[in-house]
């Protein structure tokens, strides 16, 4: 039975952004998308803080509408992510909107570059990855010229490979065997050094 999924969730507010820009915060969502939903004793184990931390970030995350309450287990009370996909847009017409996703775009990329060059570490003549396993590892850079409307399409395309392992995070029962907890990074951005390719000429009668 496929789960149905929360409708992706788009954040352009200042405030909302800057919620998140914390290394705390970060991981503990990072942890609750991987666990599906988790106590703060539960974060507190997991990220080595302590509880009152962790409930501490875990109710900034919920103000910003990042998580939400999970169902009660008797006396202990989970968290959830309230969506698993998140993109954060900034506002043009706001600097503080700009600014805001700057900031959260450079811990999320030092995040991101760290926990990479952690995993190559791992690997490095150490035995410690089976060559089956490092082979899925990839790096991949590429530069193409194409339109706004181009690559929004290039951008639904790509969200829409990623609909089939969806639902497997949430529910245990959708992986199949041999399936591994796997990581993506994705960065696009047009080049603002290059100059656009200009408008065609009106045509003549």
């Amino acid at each position: 039975m496929t789960t149905e999924q929360p409708a992706p969730m788009r954040v352009s507010d200042p405030a909302r952004v800057r919620a998140l820009a914390h290394p705390v915060r970060l991981e503990l969502l990072s942890y609750l998308d991987d666990a599906g939903e988790a106590t703060a004793t539960e974060c507190a184990a997991h990220l080595g803080q302590t509880v009152a931390n962790c409930s501490f970030h875990l109710r900034t995350l919920a103000k910003a509408g990042y998580i939400e309450p999970g169902a009660p287990r008797g006396r202990e009370r989970p968290w959830r992510p309230a969506t698993r996909e998140r993109t954060m847009m900034p506002d043009p017409q706001d600097p503080a909107s700009v600014r805001a996703v700057r900031e959260l775009g450079e811990m999320s990329l030092r995040r991101e570059a760290d926990r990479y060059v952690e995993h190559l570490r791992r690997a490095d003549g150490s035995g410690a990855i089976e060559p089956g396993v490092i082979s899925l590892t990839q790096l991949t850079t590429s530069a193409f010229w194409a339109t706004p409307a181009e690559t929004t399409e290039l951008l639904a395309a790509l969200r829409a490979l990623m609909d089939p392992f969806v639902g497997r995070t949430a529910d245990p029962a959708q992986r199949p065997a041999g399936a591994r907890l796997m990581r993506m990074f994705t960065a696009v951005n047009p080049d603002m050094a290059v100059d656009p390719v200009p408008a065609a000429p009106p045509q003549e009668d």
